[in-house]
């Protein structure tokens, strides 16, 4: 294994990111899902998609040497400013429990979208949880069940600029 460096998506990465996403989901979910719901999954993460996301959001590529071995991206929560999401983070099966999805997090951690937000919310799944909470992330509102999209809602918050709650209060 090289040195892995995570970078910013470029246009020309749709195809490999797409293949890292694609076996990721074969063979490592198939304790949480029904091959039919991965089967779907896998089909809404074509190369075309990808480009979607990427338009849509700040995404990185985790690589070992040029070839890429997992993404992740972040994007603003339903067009806020305040409010952020990350999205589609997945690293190859081989490189799990390396530290990729750590660093890959960090670098979305690092990013703007996060730094000007008090709430960061993570779609994970149930074989994701563990990874999530070793980040700091907890169950949304205390919900530690699938929703009806197959994942369990996790965030992290930050304490909001008192200067921000201060002129709230006054207002």
């Amino acid at each position: 294994m090289n040195r892995i460096i995570i970078r910013r998506f470029r246009k020309g990465d749709e195809p490999a990111v797409s293949k890292v996403i694609c076996t990721t989901l074969a063979a490592g979910n198939r304790e949480s899902y029904s091959a039919a719901f991965i089967e779907k999954l896998i089909r809404s993460y074509s190369p075309a998609q990808i480009a979607v996301i990427a338009e849509e959001a700040h995404v990185y590529v985790a690589c070992d040497g040029e070839i890429p071995i997992g993404c992740g991206g972040i994007a603003d929560f339903w067009g806020s400013t305040e409010e952020s999401h990350l999205t589609s983070i997945f690293v190859l099966p081989e490189y799990q429990g390396k530290g990729v999805g750590r660093q890959i997090v960090e670098a979305l951690e690092a990013d703007e979208y996060f730094l000007r937000a008090w709430r960061i919310e993570a779609g994970a799944s149930p074989t994701t949880v563990s990874f999530y909470q070793k980040m700091g992330y907890t169950f949304r509102n205390g919900i530690t069940d699938v929703n009806k999209y197959g994942i369990i809602r996790m965030e992290k918050r930050k304490e909001k600029d008192k200067s921000e709650s201060a002129s709230e209060d006054t207002a």
